[in-house]
Order: C-alpha cells, then sequence, then structure tokens
C-alpha cells in the first residue's frame, strides 16, 4: 500500500497548558464534568468529542501532568461576553486523569462551589 493510499488516522492532538495561579486554575478547571476537566485557551478548531492529549503543568510544580481527555466544550472566536477562545477538555477515566483531578481538586479547596466567573460556566 502506498503512503497515498494508507486511510488517515486522526491522532489526537497534543495540547500543552501551564497553570500559574489559584486564581487561573479555578477558571479553568471544569468540575462539573464526571471525570473533571479543564479549559484550554487555543485558536485551533476543534469538534465535540475530538481526542486530545495535554501535559499539563500546575502552580509551583515543575512536573508536567501527561492526560488525556475529550473535547466537551467550545468556546468560539468572538464569544459573548469577551469570553476566551478555547476547549474544554474532558479528563478520561484513567488512573492519571484522577490523580490529576484530586490535585487540581486540593489545591482549590474552599473555592469550588463559590460564584466567581469561571472561563466556562
Amino acid at each position: 500500500m502506498t503512503e497515498s493510499a494508507r486511510p488517515a488516522v486522526a491522532r489526537p492532538s497534543v495540547l500543552s497548558l501551564n497553570i500559574n495561579s489559584k486564581a487561573a486554575l479555578y477558571a479553568a478547571y471544569m468540575p462539573f464534568l464526571t471525570n473533571g476537566g479543564i479549559f484550554v485557551p487555543t485558536p485551533k478548531s476543534y469538534k465535540i468529542g475530538d481526542e486530545v492529549f495535554m501535559l499539563l503543568q500546575l502552580l509551583d510544580d515543575p512536573t508536567r501532568h501527561p492526560v488525556a481527555g475529550t473535547v466537551a466544550w467550545i468556546t468560539p472566536h468572538g464569544a459573548q461576553g469577551g469570553k476566551t477562545q478555547g476547549i474544554g477538555v474532558h479528563f478520561s477515566a484513567d488512573e492519571s486523569s484522577k490523580v490529576l483531578r484530586s490535585r487540581i481538586e486540593q489545591v482549590l479547596a474552599g473555592h469550588l462551589g463559590s460564584n466567581r466567573p469561571t472561563h466556562t460556566l
């Protein structure tokens, strides 16, 4: 089979995100998703259900947490209210995602459920 005859297999997009403050983490975290999720500012176009892979760095921790997920939210360019363009990524149900969700919720303890606006709701 030649290269051009091979069916195109969509590989997950790889995103890198560094969140350097609790306020930024609060604004990006999506606790209402079953496995948790995070808003990623990006000008790239995605569809709901697209698979993505992220390297997420939180606050002063030099660890880049690898996490897989699917697009569950899209904020388009020019969205109402001046919202940042990007996607909400629903974490997968694997162990690394559970560890990351737990870490995020530890950092945000006491802030979740506040009325402060976020990038999504």
